[in-house]
């Protein structure tokens, strides 16, 4: 387990995708294998051949958040602010309790307020009034800082530095590094981090461009896979040193063991192979992991041609060609950009504690170039120790991140 003196603990999880929002709908989506695909409905799809996305539905944001205005915030801010409220609460912990502790937030994400852009930009053509039909509310929605800062003036906190990631499709797992960085190193008591997105046109049109854009739904690793869909949502945990959360009677779903991260930049979208394994092997080695203790691996897994079988490939080498189970959410939730990687790190926590396997679903046959078991559409029971949350993206900004089961050294 971790070799780091400081060990690190979630302890409050706040997460909202297409197949569930909070932990109970979450979990339960996650065991049964819940699709969260359908039409589209953020915007216009006229001129695109199919338009399946994955988007959340009935999401009340005046539920959560209480002391802003949603009106104020991004979609994707409404989604970062409510995760934190909900990590918040799920630790029992109250505002007075952080405004006394020195606070880290850590949001990653890919478009921040793209939405709302795209949103307005339309509005400008259609009235053919430019800056004009712009609402001067909305357009202080979409700053990408906004997604932490909100959080930071919801929950009333001061003494907390606030930084938003915007590294592509691994944010999440970058952000839940920062988180951990800050915490061993004394420079924080606790710290929100996670991932938020919101599904948008111009990320939809960028991947449907590219050829890459699902008709019907995401099967990764599978041999006729086509593609990813495009998701959204959010995912918030909350982390503390462990005598805190011990102190306070506080439930511990996990143990931040570590992370790595690397860039390689070799080209701009195609994941490297030899740059995916070092990764891996940098977050095994920060948290003091033997390939052989690994019982889960939560893939980036966006159901490409390339991405998939990369990633595979990268796996085999890293765990000796006997890789434990591979398994890709977004096969339920779609690809939700910024927040995959931290929605698959609520997922990796609440698989261990819960003790299961969550499936990858819409499986017919893998192909053989994935030389991985992906427990297809059936989540399976298992006794888990160590889980590895993978996250990739372009540019070759990679990301893995390592949690536990809490045990007391020596166990």
């Amino acid at each position: 387990m971790s070799t780091h003196d400081t060990r690190v603990v979630v302890s409050g999880i706040g997460v909202i995708t297409s197949i569930g929002t909070g932990i109970e709908e979450f979990t339960a989506g996650l065991r049964t294998g819940r699709s969260g695909v359908s039409p589209l409905t953020a915007f216009d799809t006229t001129g695109f051949d199919y338009a399946n996305a994955c988007e959340v539905r009935d999401f009340k944001p005046g539920a959560w958040i209480r002391r802003m205005r949603p009106a104020h915030l991004s979609r994707a801010g409404q989604f970062a602010v409510a995760a934190a409220r909900m990590a918040v609460e799920d630790a029992t912990l109250g505002e007075d309790y952080l405004a006394g502790r020195r606070g880290h937030i850590s949001i990653g994400t890919t478009a921040g307020g793209t939405r709302e852009i795209d949103t307005l930009t339309e509005a400008g053509l259609a009235a053919e009034a430019g800056p004009r039909a712009w609402d001067p509310t909305v357009v202080r929605s979409i700053p990408a800082v906004s997604l932490s800062a909100a959080i930071a003036t919801e929950l009333g906190l001061s003494d907390v530095e606030v930084a938003t990631l915007a590294t592509a499709c691994s944010a999440g797992n970058y952000a839940i590094g920062s988180g951990l960085d800050a915490i061993r190193l004394g420079e924080a008591d606790y710290a929100l981090c996670g991932g938020a997105e919101s599904v948008c046109r111009t990320t939809f049109t960028i991947f449907y461009r590219l050829g890459t854009i699902a008709p019907d739904c995401c099967r990764p690793f599978d041999s006729g896979r086509q593609g990813i869909l495009t998701g959204e949502g959010a995912a918030v945990l909350l982390l503390e040193r462990l005598e805190s959360a011990l102190d306070r009677g506080a439930r511990i779903y996990a143990e931040v063991l570590g992370y790595g991260l690397n860039c390689d930049a070799s080209h701009p979208v195609a994941p490297d192979q030899d740059s995916l394994a070092r990764c891996m092997r940098l977050a095994l080695d920060d948290a003091g992991v033997d390939p052989a203790d690994v019982g889960l691996i939560s893939a980036h897994g966006t159901g490409t041609k390339a991405n998939d079988v990369t990633e595979c490939r990268a796996i085999n080498d890293v765990f000796a060609g006997r890789p434990p189970r591979t398994v890709s959410l977004k096969s339920m939730i779609g690809h939700a950009m910024g927040a995959a990687s931290s929605i698959s790190a609520a997922a990796c926590a609440l698989a261990i504690t819960n003790g299961f396997i969550p499936p990858t679903i819409n499986h017919r046959e893998t192909d053989p170039d994935c030389a991985i078991d992906c427990v297809p559409n059936h989540s399976v029971p298992a006794d888990l120790r160590v889980v590895q949350s993978n996250g990739w993206a372009f540019g070759g900004n990679n990301a893995v991140a390592l949690f536990g089961r809490y045990e007391e050294h020596g166990e």
